[in-house]
């Protein structure tokens, strides 16, 4: 089972960097199954049924996502009936929508889990704990599972990485748009990678107007954020799992337009 895995999408730049290229994408890495975080698809924050609806007839079959999956206030009805779109597990039960979806894809059952990190994020229940319970209940369906883990910490995503080593398929980490070279086939056969990064503008700080994040910075003001623009980029990995469960490559992919 080959898996694509797109990395944060950005807005307009990002979704139109998905529909430029996902169909190419597909074809040359023999991507069986399409996932992607769309978190920041809506305007750079949020998702919108409008939004997801449009990824999905782009290709993608699961659209994952984070602390920013509530800033739309459309998003509570959409994921109370998308099962498609997932949000954290480890948010409280009484949270709109699932954190894990099953997906059946050429005689395969794929486990999907969204868990969100702690480390610089809102404290909600501890995503070690709310990953064993959710990849226990996977494997009694599948041996097939990947973690999308939306962490700031390089430490946290590392050590969780570690934790679920030989228990899922993969480990991918989202939420810092910075895509790091750091991808590799842990001990027990799990595929790793910190930060996936993002898909949307390149010339920006993680997606927003460079002028825009220095303001910021140097009047420590509240300030709006305006999507950047200009060139644009895609990020995302390949993980190629056996019939077993077990990850045999992950490949790091990030394609560039002008």
């Amino acid at each position: 089972m080959r898996i694509l895995f797109i990395g944060d999408i950005i807005g307009q730049p990002g979704r139109r960097m998905v529909a430029r290229h996902l169909k190419a994408l597909v074809t040359d890495q023999a991507a069986e199954l399409v996932l992607a975080n769309a978190e920041n698809a809506a305007g750079g924050f949020g998702i919108t049924p409008s939004v997801g609806e449009e990824l999905f007839s782009l290709g993608i079959d699961l659209l994952t996502s984070g602390n920013h999956v509530w800033d739309k206030k459309e998003a509570e009805g959409y994921l109370a009936k998308e099962a498609r779109v997932l949000r954290p597990a480890n948010y409280p039960e009484e949270a709109p929508g699932t954190g894990v979806h099953i997906l059946a894809k050429n005689g395969r059952m794929v486990g999907v889990v969204n868990i969100q990190g702690r480390a610089f994020l809102p404290a909600i229940d501890c995503p070690f704990k709310a990953a064993d319970r959710e990849v226990a209940q996977l494997r009694q369906v599948t041996d097939t599972i990947l973690v999308d883990f939306h962490a700031e910490a390089t430490a946290e995503k590392q050590a969780f990485g570690w934790y679920l080593d030989g228990r899922v398929s993969a480990v991918i980490g989202t939420h810092t748009h910075v895509q790091t070279a750091d991808e590799r086939i842990l001990p027990g056969r799990t595929a790793y990678v910190t930060d996936v990064g993002m898909t949307g503008p390149r010339d920006s700080v993680i997606g927003i107007r460079p002028e825009d994040a220095i303001q910021r910075f140097i009047t420590q003001m509240p300030r709006k954020f305006t999507i950047g623009d200009g060139p644009t980029q895609l990020c995302a990995v390949v993980v190629d799992i056996a019939d077993d469960g077990r990850a045999r490559t992950i490949t790091r992919l990030q394609i560039c337009d002008d």
